[in-house]
């Protein structure tokens, strides 16, 4: 189906667009520890606590306005994803924080500030980040920088009261220029320290695959932030969060297609990325 409505078109979130070698030694496995495969016993090796006084902190970065020497278009329709995102977040359990128009400066700032926050009481952390972008970077609202400077905060080393926790990053914004015109078809343990990869235990959830163009309704909000959103409401106490990105996936390769004035954009498809460094399952609690 298309996703034009009453008149108003899609567009990109990107700028304006004319008309050595040491072998690895395995770890040895934990002592008095078992598994029994039974119901309803559930096995926490392999599944996020989520059991913390705090589900954790929802930080949305909304930015809509941008400095002309950017080239940067406003981003209408954006207002509805934050929206969105803030209903369905604090429904699920988490603190939502909404910040507005902010400048690369200001998202480094609060970014950071976030990371050294106690996360000890904590059992996750979400980041919205709705802008225009390229591939590896997201702009604020006078230039841009790079995404993993600002997911890189949150790494193990660097933010360790979230060391193994899940860390999700939802992404709605360009990845370079590509139109896809489609095809037809017929934790760490409670009770023993570990080491763990500073990169683990990360969710980035892109709007749209590397090189390409994410769309965005002017009216209903982006395609991935509508299916985002609506499929967190509809499993996000029911189904573990990979189900929901595939779901998410579906809704966006196959209920959405662009309708757009400008030459050559109409009739364009468009599929998330979804990359994964959790190291369990993450269900968020009922």
């Amino acid at each position: 189906m298309s996703s034009q409505v009453d008149g108003h078109g899609d567009c990109v979130d990107a700028k304006a667009i004319a008309g050595q070698g040491v072998p690895s030694k395995p770890i040895a496995p934990k002592q008095g520890t078992s598994e029994v495969d039974s119901w309803p016993h559930v096995d926490m090796t392999y599944r996020y606590r989520m059991d913390y006084p705090s589900l954790g902190q929802c930080i949305i970065i909304n930015n809509k306005n941008f400095d002309r020497s950017t080239g940067m278009n406003v981003r209408n329709g954006t207002d509805v994803d934050a929206g969105n995102a803030m209903k369905v977040f604090s429904s699920l359990g988490y603190k939502v924080k909404v910040f507005t128009d902010q400048t690369v400066q200001q998202i480094r700032e609060l970014l950071y500030n976030v990371s050294k926050e106690d996360h000890s009481q904590s059992a996750s952390l979400v980041c919205v980040l709705l802008s225009h972008g390229d591939e590896g970077v997201f702009y604020g609202t006078d230039k841009h920088v790079e995404l993993k400077v600002l997911t890189g905060m949150f790494r193990g080393d660097r933010c360790r009261t979230l060391a193994g926790k899940p860390k999700l990053f939802f992404i709605q914004a360009c990845r370079g220029s590509e139109l896809d015109g489609g095809i037809e078809t017929d934790a760490v343990s409670d009770d023993s320290p570990e080491k763990i990869p500073v990169e683990a235990d990360f969710l980035y959830a892109y709007s749209t695959a590397p090189g390409y163009y994410s769309w965005r309704n002017t009216s209903n909000g982006s395609w991935f932030m509508q299916s985002l959103c609506e499929m967190l409401q509809r499993h996000g106490h029911v189904l573990e969060i990979m189900q929901i990105m595939t779901r998410v996936n579906h809704k966006v390769a196959l209920d959405f297609q662009s309708a757009s004035s400008t030459p050559g954009f109409s009739a364009k498809k468009q599929i998330p990325c979804i990359v994964s460094m959790l190291t369990k399952d993450l269900y968020f609690p009922q």
